[in-house]
């Protein structure tokens, strides 16, 4: 499964959050080799200044994605300012967490919210899903505060 994380900032600064982030996931061990930077769909080609506004990761079922629920968790508590991580699945739904919600979260709480994105990310794609009538992207989008 491939899913794609934006950032966005209150001061519309993406690309060095971005990097920021990407260099956090690659902090971690059991995402290091899977998190890639990756130009915005829709993009021109040969655009300057863009290629590093989106990162994706390639997670396999079963994959490391409490990993990636507690990373995205843990870098939004340590930013200053508000930004916004939006998890894309392959389905088009979207996980959307703000750091403005999570900053004075408890541990139990930042521990609860890293479980609830996990669990977002779990669930099985419309591709991944038995076929029952309702067509993909039925499901609708999650939200993560």
């Amino acid at each position: 499964m491939r899913i794609t994380l934006a950032v966005a900032t209150e001061t519309g600064e993406r690309a060095g959050a971005t990097d920021d982030l990407y260099d956090w996931l690659r902090q971690d061990p059991e995402l290091r080799g899977l998190v890639r930077r990756e130009a915005p769909a829709g993009a021109p080609p040969g655009a300057m200044g863009a290629w590093s506004e989106v990162l994706s990761l390639l997670l396999a079922p079963g994959g490391p994605t409490a990993a990636v629920g507690a990373a995205v968790v843990m870098w939004l508590q340590n930013r200053r300012g508000n930004q916004t991580v939006t998890i894309n699945q392959p389905d088009g739904t979207q996980i959307v967490v703000t750091s403005e919600k999570v900053r004075g979260l408890t541990a139990e709480s930042t521990s609860d919210l890293a479980q609830r994105v996990t669990q977002a990310l779990q669930q099985p794609s419309a591709a991944d899903a038995p076929d029952t009538g309702e067509g993909p992207g039925s499901r609708p989008a999650g939200r993560e505060n």
